[in-house]
């Protein structure tokens, strides 16, 4: 009985190790070949259990999600106005066809990176060729980046891989040569910094003689306004006068006398020398009658 028992046990740890080799499982990223004694036999892309025959038949996973690649060092590329830039860039890709990936590239993703770059490129290359500083670094940098991708795409398909995109990160000119374009930019600043400060100084100059200018013109019409109005007020202060010594000229003759002794003993050292008989004390000896 208890041997019946083990050989139970030994029996049934057999099948679980022979159905562990005969099944596999294919994840929702991956596509997957089966190959028996080196020959590709099958592919499976739908996710879900297989089997296989244990030890003829083995099994390889691809990941078919995204996958970038991003240079690790600026590559250098010369302009139609040889000069040099320094392209930093990454791809985007992913596999379409693992059997074709396969055969082109034996699986390896590094292989299939270096054939992607190396076609890249050799475009850039072409292309910056063809264009100058000004148009690789903005004006026509998503041109060129479309015309990559679709190049590197039409290569791709030959290895059973899907370029998505393309990507300028930068796009820098050399140490050596930035200095010297700093150089020139920051003489060009100051020339135009120059000239605007010359430019501001006239405008100043312009507007502080436009300004005095003006300032004569109301200080002048002020006072030609203040001297009409101090001419009207004089006309209408003799007028009132005139009036005054019409109705009565006796009292405006003594007003205008006690307006002139105020004016003139205004101070106590004031001195007059006068006549006793003079007309100026005509209202201090009898209030403005002649004298007995």
């Amino acid at each position: 009985m208890k041997r019946n028992l083990g050989i139970i046990l030994v029996a049934a740890v057999v099948l679980l190790i022979v159905a562990s080799l005969s099944m596999f499982i294919v994840d929702q990223r991956q596509n997957t070949i089966v190959f028996r004694l080196g020959e590709v036999v099958e592919i499976k892309k739908a996710p879900g259990l297989y089997f296989k025959i244990p030890l003829l038949d083995n099994v390889r996973y691809f990941d078919i999600r995204i996958l970038t690649i991003d240079t690790a060092e600026p590559e250098r590329f010369l302009t139609s106005e040889k000069k040099n830039v320094l392209v930093d860039l990454f791809v985007k890709w992913r596999i379409t066809d693992v059997r074709q990936y396969y055969v082109s590239v034996g699986g390896d993703e590094a292989r299939a990176q270096t054939r992607l770059l190396q076609t890249i490129n050799d475009g850039l290359r072409a292309e910056f060729g063809n264009r100058t500083v000004h148009d690789v670094v903005s004006g026509e940098r998503d041109k060129i980046m479309e015309l990559m991708r679709q190049k590197a795409n039409e290569d791709a398909g030959k290895i059973g891989v899907e370029v998505l995109d393309v990507r300028l990160k930068r796009v820098d000119l050399p140490q050596e040569v930035s200095e010297s374009v700093y150089r020139r930019m920051d003489a060009e600043r100051k020339r135009v910094a120059n000239e605007l400060r010359s430019t501001g100084a006239a405008e100043s100059e312009k507007i502080r003689a436009d300004a005095d200018r003006q300032r004569e013109v109301i200080i002048a019409q002020a006072y030609r306004e203040a001297q009409r109005i101090k001419g009207d007020g004089d006309a209408k202060a003799t007028a009132i006068h005139a009036r005054a010594y019409e109705i009565n000229p006796e009292f405006y003759a003594f007003y205008r006398s006690l307006e002139a002794y105020r004016q003139s003993f205004r101070n106590k050292g004031d001195v007059l020398v006068l006549e006793p008989n003079s007309e100026f004390f005509k209202y201090l000896k009898s209030g403005g009658k002649p004298a007995k």
